[in-house]
């Protein structure tokens, strides 16, 4: 990450990844919840696949509190569109902190020389961790030992949903890099 300004095509890059998030968590949760309801379990699957896309938007812009900004941007869109789920206007604690356990993460393991895989993989699978923890507070309240395999479930799609992500950044950060070139060759 670096102290660049964020420019229009980021915001838009950024509101992009937060629309997918959402509609991608309405697209896997029908799969998600097989999976899920046979383990007696609330959830967890679906909301880490969903805060993958606003990972990838923060390792792409690559600006320090880029996450939390989107995970606040995110839980907007879905208090305003109904998709709260049983957590209701209380989503938004339940979307922002993983937005700051992203942006913790990040920071930190600039620090620390771990691949690209690898700081995908443990900040999204720490952040579905923070996110199956802020649900349960705010609406489950799961007891042990349902609550370990909530949180082992979430971590696990986290560990494979930022698998998937750096894929995905693979894919879309040499595009992005491209324009940024473009932009300041035109400035």
């Amino acid at each position: 990450m670096n102290n660049r300004k964020v420019s229009l095509s980021d915001l838009i890059f950024m509101a992009l990844c937060c629309d997918i998030g959402i509609v991608s968590k309405k697209l896997i949760a029908p799969l998600a919840n097989i999976i899920t309801e046979s383990l007696h379990i609330p959830g967890g699957i679906g909301t880490s696949f969903s805060i993958m896309f606003v990972l990838v938007g923060a390792i792409i812009v690559g600006v320090p509190g880029c996450a939390t900004l989107m995970s606040l941007v995110q839980s907007m869109i879905a208090v305003a569109m109904g998709t709260t789920g049983s957590m209701g206007v209380f989503a938004v604690f339940g979307y922002v902190i993983p937005g700051i356990v992203m942006d913790i993460c990040l920071i930190l393991f600039r620090k620390i020389n771990i691949s690209i895989i690898e700081k995908l993989m443990f900040t999204n699978a720490l952040a579905g961790v923070s996110a199956a923890l802020s649900a349960n507070v705010i609406t489950f309240r799961l007891k042990a030992p349902v609550i370990y395999l909530y949180i082992s479930v979430a971590c696990f799609s986290g560990l494979i949903s930022g698998i998937l992500g750096t894929h995905i950044v693979g894919r879309i950060e040499p595009i992005i890099k491209k324009e940024r070139l473009n932009r300041q060759e035109r400035l």
